[in-house]
């Protein structure tokens, strides 16, 4: 019985990882990242993300403290407003410097 279901189970696996990698990559396309000046500790980064996760829209926010980012991810049914992560990296303290995602690049506050 184990020499039947063996072929089935790594089938499963092999098409599990697909669409991991799949929805993944889907997630990579509708990523932003801000690059936020100052941002030079955890603690920065922390009070960067604390504000980003009150924005409608962001599922997770993920902080490069060297390279001075952060990363926010959407829910799946609706994109955060760039002028909202940008206004919350504000109200943060820290002055975002460029945001990128879905609804374009941005080097000042965006319209929306």
């Amino acid at each position: 019985m184990h020499g039947k279901l063996a072929p089935v189970i790594l089938f499963l696996a092999i098409v599990g990882c697909g669409l991991s990698v799949v929805a993944a990559a889907e997630s990579s396309t509708r990523l932003t990242t801000i690059v936020v000046k100052d941002m030079h500790c955890a603690a920065c980064a922390k009070k960067i993300a604390t504000r980003l996760y009150g924005v409608a829209g962001v599922l997770e926010v993920r902080a490069d403290v060297q390279r001075h980012t952060a990363y926010v991810g959407p829910h799946e049914q609706k994109l955060p407003s760039p002028r909202a992560m940008w206004e919350a990296v504000e109200a943060a303290g820290f002055q975002p410097v460029q945001l990128n995602g879905p609804a374009g690049r941005f080097t000042s506050k965006p319209a929306k």
